[in-house]
């Protein structure tokens, strides 16, 4: 083993044992208040909620997937990771430039992120997928990057629960949902918008907002991304 894969199974090992942490109490009780804060909004809300999200997410995740690279398959791990690191890199910056501009509108411009993000990050995972030489026609991958995306935006608790099903991912095949509709949209957004609510909520302040949506857009990208490629060394270095 050469020394870029040694280097590659010890980072892979770490990000594991921090998936599989205990929440912290600070995490308990924030998931606490989350959670409760989540039970007095009524529940026609969560599902108008759910479905804007769902709609969003599928139009992304359904037409993304002719544009993504197509790697040789004689690269290495190396070369594959280089070509990942930039990838995300790019994203990252324009991540930050969009939740700029948004950020300086304030609460009408903030909300315009939303959508606009959430397109970047996903075409994000389909860039990573297709690198690490991974078919996202397939519904299959597409369903593990909805799974990746939620692991990356979540509590450390549903972490928890969330690592056992991508380190073994094809024992699971029976068991996933065999189309979207069979997808949970409903914890999907709720942990989504309980990760990042802190992170984007003074962005929705006009000016403020602007340096605000440009620092969370950067390392929201950058967190999705370090995810992601964790989440595929699962599967290649298997």
């Amino acid at each position: 083993m050469d020394s870029y894969l040694h280097y590659a199974h010890a980072e892979l090992s770490l990000w594991q044992f921090r998936m599989k942490k205990k929440p912290s109490l600070g995490g308990r009780l924030t998931h606490g208040v989350q959670s409760r804060i989540n039970s007095w909004i009524p529940e026609k809300v969560h599902k108008a909620i759910t479905m804007a999200i769902e709609n969003m997410v599928k139009a992304v995740i359904t037409g993304s997937s002719w544009i993504v690279p197509k790697p040789h398959a004689s690269l290495t791990l190396q070369q594959r990771e280089f070509k990942v690191r930039s990838r995300i890199k790019w994203y990252r910056n324009t991540a930050s430039v969009e939740g700029a501009v948004t950020g300086a509108g304030g609460i009408l411009m903030g909300f315009a992120d939303f959508p606009a993000f959430l397109t970047i990050k996903m075409k994000l995972l389909f860039d990573i997928a297709a690198l690490y030489g991974f078919d996202t026609k397939n519904f299959h991958e597409r369903l593990f990057l909805l799974y990746v995306f939620q692991l990356a935006f979540s509590s450390q608790q549903r972490r928890n629960d969330l690592i056992g099903l991508l380190e073994n991912w094809e024992e699971y095949r029976e068991t996933l949902p065999k189309d979207f509709k069979e997808f949970d949209w409903k914890t999907f957004q709720l942990d989504y918008r309980d990760y990042i609510d802190l992170a984007k909520l003074a962005q929705l302040i006009p000016v403020v907002g602007a340096g605000v949506g440009a620092i969370a857009n950067y390392r929201l990208t950058e967190h999705l991304g370090k995810y992601a490629m964790n989440a595929y060394r699962l599967r290649v270095l298997e």
